[in-house]
């Protein structure tokens, strides 16, 4: 049901209207409008906790109803145009392109099968995570993820203390490996779409990437060898349904590779092929290249799954669920984050004005470090993709500036963007499949607060040294 209702809002904005839609003011808005996001964010935080039962068979109900509590005030309030061109924003706008990627990525991996014996040793764990991270920045973090975490999963099925491995995993192969590409991680694909140079972010930032994914990875390997000695015997065991003899290990599925290429190949085309032609819908516009991108990632799924042989994908453990719950409730949070980005985007007039004074110093230059900082943060709860779009334009917005004579800024802002996501489970999408998929397997993953100490705990003084090292100059 809630994922009819959610298809029926989309279809709504496709309704032809009389009237032109109506742009939502966010210098009007004022801090109530803000309470739908929290919400939604809180009810995502205690619900698989408080109430876990009811939250796994209704979780898309819950997105959905704050939702509504978005859009219904704001269609009683400013009229129905504005709730229909918000809804329109949220959802073919910004969520549309996100999901579609996530979907196609999700499944083309999903396809790859691993096998052979894998062992959840220390040095396994750390070369997997490793060979991840350096992935992240070719096939996405999603893709990374994908094709690496089901295997992952397998070779420390055995061992009593796993929960790190994941969150580790979520740290570098999630996000912080995705630095370096506009293809690895969102928020630099949207700075890839508004001028920045493709390679940009690997000229300017490998130096803090190789810093902050050695020092994170050299801190899992110390908590990886003490759980590994905590339970030495659980260890030594033989994984359950796996030979005694080792295996080599060999990937099945590689028609997906080229599935993976296709995808890489329509994203990057979607922003050098600009054809000039354009829908709109509600006041949301729809370019052709993003749809004839879109198209070609949800053919590339399909064609996947109808290619890939299906004892691949059970062997896998494939099911929908994790990208379906995904799906449902950041659709929920993207609705609800209209307002709290109509406010940001209202700069100085808007309620989040204290926002655009703390990033400017007293001479109007930049202030790097708290572009660092309030990226990063606002990542962590608000999505990573819109909140480096927001402060890219609250640093002025010209691509040209941003990489040549501002480029500390921008450095700054794809730091915070992309290493931040980590801190939270909704930073970056990756980050909530991973845990569905871990917690499918049976995995006691922690809380949404619950991972918010490991974070805090194991990246905080490390984004501190980025700081320091190479945000502060």
């Amino acid at each position: 049901m809630a994922a009819r209702s959610i298809f029926l809002c989309i279809a709504a904005t496709l309704l032809p209207s009389a009237a032109n839609a109506a742009a939502l003011d966010g210098a009007s808005l004022s801090w109530p409008w803000v309470l739908p996001f929290f919400g939604i964010l809180v009810t995502i935080a205690l619900g698989p906790l408080l109430f876990p039962r009811v939250w796994h068979r209704h979780y898309g109900k819950f997105a959905f109803l704050w939702a509504a509590l978005t859009l219904a005030p704001l269609a009683a309030l400013r009229g129905a145009n504005v709730g229909l061109a918000a809804l329109a924003h949220a959802l073919l706008g910004d969520y549309l392109g996100f999901i579609v990627i996530l979907f196609a990525l999700y499944v083309v991996a999903g396809g790859i099968l691993i096998t052979g014996t894998l062992r959840g040793t220390p040095l396994v764990n750390a070369t997997v995570i490793a060979l991840g991270t350096l992935l992240a920045s070719v096939v996405g973090t999603t893709g990374a993820a994908m094709i690496l975490i089901r295997p992952l999963l397998r070779a420390n099925a055995a061992r009593p203390h796993n929960v790190h491995v994941v969150v580790f995993f979520i740290f570098l192969v999630g996000n912080i490996g995705g630095a370096l590409s506009p293809l690895g991680d969102p928020p630099l694909f949207i700075g890839f779409l508004n001028g920045v140079d493709f390679f940009w972010p690997a000229q300017n930032l490998w130096r803090p990437t190789a810093f902050l994914a050695g020092c994170v990875l050299a801190v899992f390997v110390v908590v990886d060898y003490w759980f590994h000695f905590q339970g030495r015997r659980a260890a030594r065991a033989a994984p359950v349904g796996e030979p005694d003899e080792d295996v080599p290990l060999r990937p099945q599925g590689v028609v997906n590779l080229l599935f993976l290429a296709l995808i890489i190949v329509a994203v990057v085309d979607s922003a050098v092929w600009q054809p000039g032609i354009s829908f709109t819908v509600f006041g949301t516009a729809l370019p052709l290249q993003d749809l004839v991108r879109d198209a070609l990632l949800i053919l590339s799924a399909l064609a996947a799954l109808w290619l890939t042989p299906a004892a691949h994908r059970a062997a896998n453990g494939f099911t929908f669920e994790p990208i379906l719950e995904v799906a449902l409730l950041f659709a929920g949070i993207f609705v609800c984050a209209v307002p709290v980005q109509a406010m940001l985007d209202a700069g100085h007039d808007g309620a989040f004005a204290w926002l655009l004074t703390a990033v400017t110093r007293h001479d109007g230059t930049p202030h790097q470090v708290a572009y660092f900082w309030l990226t990063g943060i606002l990542s962590a709860i608000l999505d990573n993709a819109p909140t480096y779009l927001v402060f890219f334009k609250l640093a002025g917005g010209n691509a040209a500036d941003l990489m040549s004579t501002l480029a500390p800024a921008l450095a700054a802002i794809s730091m915070g963007a992309v290493y931040m996501g980590a801190l939270t489970y909704v930073g970056n999408a990756p980050n909530f499949m991973i845990y569905a998929i871990a917690t499918e397997r049976g995995v006691k993953m922690p809380s949404f607060f619950g991972y918010m100490i490991w974070s805090i705990v194991v990246l905080f003084p490390v984004f501190v040294a980025v700081t320091y090292l190479f945000v502060a100059r």
